[in-house]
């Protein structure tokens, strides 16, 4: 690849690099780079938000450089304040080490293995005394701190800021100077942190790294950057199925922002030419939709689950295939069973039973795709069926007593 395809490919997504101009002479220098980024395990599980960072550390692979997976799981005790409007609750060492044990597992559906290194900031950490941590905190002031717009509006608003708080930035950024990181990846919520990493690696003497932002990946309500906490997300670890199926709810606008941060398969260029042929009306945005989805349930879980998760969506969405290819899930009722609005729901197709009732109004129920209007008919144990509100909110269920 040319220079300027590297740095195309490098870029693609990126929303700001510091400093541009060092990256490119560290790769002209042909030296394998030390790529990292960093991870508190806060929680169990990954979602695509993170894997737009383990997007970019897999192109960095591909491209021949290091890349070192950081599991914070000295930070994670302390609780990373980016963005929060309170103090969080540290996590206990016990916590940290369940949650960064299943990212080890879940990082390498996207990281190559035998190509990445994987580190523990308790390594260096563990071994430093209270006097290395009064020094490591002597090297930035409060002012500096109190310029995080996080932390100057905390403080504005007279609430609280624990001392510990203001380690957090100085102890992410000594992870860059113990790994000598040449390049650091982060969100642009990171951005404070990873250039205290800039300050603290001349501070030791070493070469300042390149910071590398990304951007936050919009949930499936087009709007908060997926969290799990907001509901609006899709869990690595979930059922091809549910992959396809909350991918495929994503508004059409939406949709080029996950090719840009979440496709291998599609290049910028073919992303241009697609866009063209949906404005001209030569394409569905659903097919280029489904496409995507394919390939993040492959990547996941493999092609052939990937191609049953597919042919389950068709089949429920669009009366094409069997159903028998969507996962089946067990309904608990009562023994005098469920009118159609409880029945709803019970398999958490509505958020309530008036609203399942207000769906059966509007004739957007569906039972194995026919469209179901009697709202007296009783379901009982037994009943096996795919039960749908809407084109997109669909699932198989039987009923059990």
């Amino acid at each position: 690849m040319s220079q300027n395809d590297l740095i195309d490919l490098i870029t693609r997504g990126a929303d700001e690099i510091l400093k541009p101009e060092e990256l490119a002479r560290r790769l002209e220098s042909g030296r394998p780079l030390r790529v990292k980024a960093g991870f508190d395990p806060t929680a169990p599980d990954l979602h695509l938000g993170h894997t737009v960072l383990l997007n970019k550390m897999r192109q960095f692979q591909d491209l021949g450089h290091q890349v070192i997976f950081l599991i914070g799981d000295f930070t994670g005790m302390i609780g990373d304040p980016t963005g929060k409007n309170a103090t969080r609750k540290p996590l206990t060492r016990e916590d940290v080490l369940a949650n960064a044990e299943t990212y080890a597992d879940q990082v390498f559906k996207v990281l190559d293995r035998e190509r990445t290194e994987v580190r523990f900031n308790s390594e260096w950490f563990g071994q430093m005394s209270a006097a290395d941590m009064v020094r490591l905190a002597a090297q930035h002031t409060v002012a500096r701190m109190l310029e995080r717009d996080d932390f100057s509006k905390r403080f504005a608003a007279h609430q609280s800021i624990a001392i510990h708080e203001f380690l957090y930035p100085l102890v992410q950024g000594y992870d860059s100077v113990a790994l000598k990181a040449d390049v650091e990846l982060g969100g642009t919520d990171q951005k404070f942190n990873l250039l205290m990493g800039r300050g603290l690696q001349e501070h030791y003497g070493q070469p300042p790294q390149i910071v590398l932002t990304m951007p936050l990946l919009e949930g499936l309500d087009g709007v908060q950057k997926m969290s799990k906490s907001l509901g609006n997300y899709i869990g690595i670890n979930e059922p091809a199925i549910d992959i396809v199926t909350k991918a495929m709810k994503i508004g059409d606008e939406l949709m080029w922002r996950w090719i840009e941060l979440l496709s291998f398969e599609i290049s910028i260029a073919e992303a241009q030419r697609l866009r063209a042929d949906i404005d001209s009306g030569a394409l569905n945005p659903r097919d280029l939709k489904l496409r995507l989805a394919r390939e993040l349930a492959a990547r996941f879980h493999g092609a052939v689950a990937a191609e049953q998760a597919i042919a389950g969506w068709n089949a429920a969405v669009r009366g094409e295939g069997d159903i028998s290819q969507l996962p089946l899930t067990e309904v608990a009722v009562p023994a005098e069973g469920l009118r159609i609005a409880a029945l709803l729901t019970a398999a958490g197709l509505t958020p309530s039973n008036s609203e399942a009732s207000r769906k059966l109004r509007e004739r957007a129920v569906r039972i194995d795709g026919e469209v179901f209007e009697d709202p007296q008919r009783v379901f009982t144990a037994g009943f096996e069926g795919v039960l749908a509100v809407g084109k997109r909110n669909f699932a198989r269920i039987r009923l059990v007593g």
